[in-house]
């Protein structure tokens, strides 16, 4: 072998070790990133925008994979979980999937019927009242003619709250410029019969105001009908 034949021998063996060395410096830095992202999980983002209380199905999400470090300790990482179950508020496309955003589907008795009306947030809700509580509907109604006194009328008895939504700003322009007129509601959710549902959406629709009245515990109310309408200047 001559010089020449040297040279190219060891050109050839320096140019396979940096080439190794390349190599060994590629897999170090994928094996950083692999330790500081750590492995990856499935998790599901919603497919297009949910309405509240909808029915939930696989069908309306799909699957991605992201590193588990990142995940939210309350992602849903598996679809069984949405069987059952209706969405809380609105799940916007795109949105990542979390156990606080759905609840379980109430369970209606016979002859029931889920009703769901804004309330007050401030005077009717009060942060007291969680699905499972028991409540009185009042409401408050303008005298018929100028001149006829104001009243307030005991609407249903012992209404059952299904669900408590979110506080929700109310959009000024849909409602008039009455000051007494709240500002924030929350959408409650009741399973009432149907002449309950009924009054209580009358209510909603023409009262001034509605409030819920909680009733304690293992407790119901029953109020003769002369005494669901009060009037202040019946008062004794």
């Amino acid at each position: 072998m001559n010089s020449r034949q040297r040279r190219g021998v060891l050109l050839l063996l320096l140019s396979v070790l940096c080439a190794l060395g390349a190599f060994a410096g590629v897999l170090s830095v994928i094996s950083d990133v692999k330790s500081k992202v750590g492995p990856e999980v499935t998790a599901y983002q919603v497919k297009d925008d949910i309405a509240p209380y909808t029915q939930l199905n696989a069908g309306q999400f799909e699957k991605i994979k992201m590193p588990k470090r990142w995940l939210s300790h309350n992602a849903v990482t598996d679809l069984d979980a949405v069987r059952g179950k209706i969405a809380v508020t609105t799940l916007r496309s795109g949105s990542l999937l979390q156990s606080d955003m759905i609840v379980d589907q109430p369970a209606l008795q016979p002859g029931q019927q889920e009703v769901a009306i804004m309330i007050d947030a401030a005077t009717g809700v009060a942060g007291k009242i969680t699905p499972g509580s028991t409540v009185n509907v009042y409401a408050t109604f303008a005298g018929a003619r100028d001149g006829d006194p104001a009243q307030s009328k005991i609407i249903v008895t012992n209404a059952k709250v299904l669900d408590v939504g979110r506080i929700t700003a109310l959009d000024p322009n849909t409602s008039n410029k009455n000051s007494q007129q709240p500002t924030d509601a929350v959408p409650i959710t009741f399973a009432l019969s149907t002449l309950d549902a009924q009054r209580i959406t009358y209510a909603e629709s023409f009262a001034q105001r509605v409030r819920l009245a909680l009733v304690a515990p293992g407790t119901s109310t029953t109020v003769p009908d002369r005494d669901r309408t009060y009037q202040l200047a019946k008062d004794k």
